[in-house]
């Protein structure tokens, strides 16, 4: 009996576990629990039976003095461990470096030559048929090394036992492992395996366990470590790093084609999974995937707080609300950039018939608005307008989002500022923002059950707008000097007035102590009301109450900033460094702010 093994744990496997949950405790899930248990679970039943036969057949061993005792299958009570732990912190580490990453746009339609639309990527199916090639060669390869029972015996073992694992999460998910990042797939593989190559040579050299001189080549990968010890981190790390990969793919698939799967569960069951793999690329919808592209893009390109703030939801919703601000965005664009005031109406006109389409019922609807859309809207809207998931919300909120913007028109239609008292103001950024904000969280009902009765619902909404009209009066503040360039002052001009500034004035100089002075009024407000308002958030769903206080922290540290002594807003707008972005959004997800 000895503990030599298990203070292998205690140094080298537990401190990284405790470090990697620390650090991803805010955003852990039930989502990210269930994939975890999964992966252990799965990795434990596949992995004993090899193992045992490993230690009855003599391929290794461990001295009886350096471990405690107790074991399954003739296996130390510290290894059937070490297969969780491992599995654990691999796990752990591809989820801290995937988070940002929004895995439905990576999802790529495939067709073959005979599909009546013709063929779309065919490079893919070479991709496939290669991975599968190298994973086929690597079983026989071992296979022969198994039966030659010589110094390639152990090397043999490790092939036939993971290469046919491989070969299976490779047929299923070589989109994703070919497709996304090198930080999702190649980090979380290469840094496990490299610490555990260093933590296998101590634990050689101390004779921790041991492996049979006649199963092995003899080469060493540095001195001390095997190459088959190496071949085994390596092939493990990619075991678990690809069992991950296909579950978000399977997830991907769920969540991101409502006509394949109109209600997906927020915890699929292993069947659904399954399932959700085996699905032919040629069934996937591809402007559905175009879609949350370009939504991607946008929301990267003008908000990288609500970026930041939306890769802490997950599902569903993550899908819904991205698409719900590419189509605000597109909206809000469409009026903003026209070329004159009576295009900017125009513009607004045709989205209240995009609507009255949208909401309609019967066979033709999708037929009438892609003629819509070809015929009345840019190419590069379509993908945001389609897309736009209006059966999930109230009609009422997008018509007075587009009342908002008959405002913005006013200001080239009318020679003084439409906001003229602070009524104005609440009612214009209740249209243009608390609007948004109701219609997030009409999502989230939708996406997440709830006991909740409807007068509390209608409760949480109404906090919602307020909470929407103090995240706008943070963008006002801060872009008082762009909002100019635009020939706007969305400030009341009886503010103006009692700051000795009138409406022309802060069009020609948007800046200087008094406009500061009003700045600071509107900024005071908002904080106002986003106290008011905070605690709705602990009433919504677990699942979306701290994504939910990222989105508008994320953005309400944009007015502490703003309110700082001294700060100067530059080119028009307050940044906020990423590294303290990341920290707010830390901070609120514990519930800290």
């Amino acid at each position: 009996m000895g503990f030599e093994y298990a203070l292998v744990h205690l140094k080298y496997t537990i401190p990284p576990a405790l470090v990697l949950t620390l650090l991803y405790r805010p955003l852990f899930t039930k989502l990210d629990a269930y994939k975890i248990l999964f992966l252990i679970t799965v990795a434990v039943v596949s992995t004993i039976p090899w193992d045992s036969y490993l230690i009855r057949n003599a391929i290794w061993s461990y001295p009886s003095h350096v471990i405690i005792g107790p074991k399954v299958l003739d296996i130390p009570l510290e290894e059937v461990f070490f297969f969780m732990i491992q599995t654990y912190n691999t796990s752990l580490l591809y989820l801290v470096l995937t988070k940002p990453t929004f895995h439905s746009v990576y999802l790529r339609v495939e067709r073959s030559d005979a599909h009546p639309l013709g063929a779309v990527n065919p490079r893919w199916r070479h991709y496939k048929m290669f991975g599968q090639m190298v994973f086929g060669v690597g079983i026989v390869a071992g296979w022969r090394m198994v039966k030659n029972n010589g110094h390639g015996t152990y090397t043999g073992l490790i092939l036939v036992w993971a290469a046919p694992f491989l070969l299976l999460l490779w047929s299923l998910a070589y989109q994703f492992i070919i497709g996304l990042p090198l930080s999702n797939t190649v980090l979380p593989i290469i840094i496990p395996t490299v610490y555990l190559w260093g933590v296998d040579t101590l634990a050689l050299q101390r004779g921790t366990w041991v492996v049979t001189a006649g199963t092995k080549h003899g080469i060493h990968l540095w001195p001390g470590l095997d190459v088959e010890e190496a071949l085994f981190f390596l092939l493990t790390n990619t075991l678990i790093v690809f069992g991950q990969l296909a579950f978000d793919n399977a997830l991907a698939v769920l969540y991101t084609f409502p006509d394949l799967y109109p209600n997906p569960p927020a915890l699929p069951s292993p069947s659904q999974l399954v399932q959700a793999l085996l699905v032919p690329a040629s069934r996937y919808n591809k402007s559905r995937v175009v879609g949350l592209q370009d939504a991607v893009t946008r929301l990267k390109k003008k908000s990288r707080s609500f970026y930041l703030a939306s890769s802490t939801f997950q599902g569903q919703i993550r899908t819904d609300l991205l698409l719900l601000y590419s189509f605000c965005r597109v909206a809000d664009d469409l009026v903003d950039n026209a070329t004159s005031a009576s295009d900017a109406s125009e513009w607004i006109a045709k989205l209240q018939r995009f609507l009255g389409i949208a909401y309609a019922d019967g066979e033709f609807r999708s037929r009438d608005l892609y003629n819509m859309l070809r015929n009345g809207f840019p190419k590069e809207t379509h993908s945001a307008l389609m897309q736009l998931p209006a059966r999930k919300l109230s009609r009422q909120h997008l018509e007075d989002l587009l009342k908002g913007f008959e405002t913005d028109v006013k200001f080239s239609k009318e020679k003084e500022s439409p906001i003229q008292t602070s009524a104005d103001l609440e009612l214009y950024a209740r249209r243009v923002a608390g609007t948004v904000a109701q219609m997030c969280l009409e999502l989230i009902f939708n996406a997440y059950q709830s006991s909740m009765s409807g007068k509390d619902k209608d409760k949480i909404l109404a906090a919602g707008s307020r909470m929407g009209i103090a995240l706008q009066y943070v963008n006002i503040a801060r872009d008082i000097k762009v909002d100019a360039k635009l020939g706007r002052v969305y400030l009341p001009t009886t503010w103006l007035d009692e700051a000795d500034l009138t409406y022309k004035s802060v069009l020609e100089h948007p800046w200087g102590p008094e406009v500061e002075t009003v700045r600071s009024r509107l900024l005071d407000e908002a904080f106002k009301l986003y106290e008011g308002a905070r605690e709705a958030i602990e009433e919504l769903p677990v699942e979306a109450s701290g994504p939910m206080r990222v989105s508008v922290q994320s953005y309400m540290e944009i007015g502490r900033v703003l309110r700082q002594d001294g700060y100067v807003v530059k080119a028009g707008r307050a940044t906020v460094p990423k590294w303290r972005r990341i920290m707010v959004a830390r901070a609120a997800l514990a519930g800290r702010v």
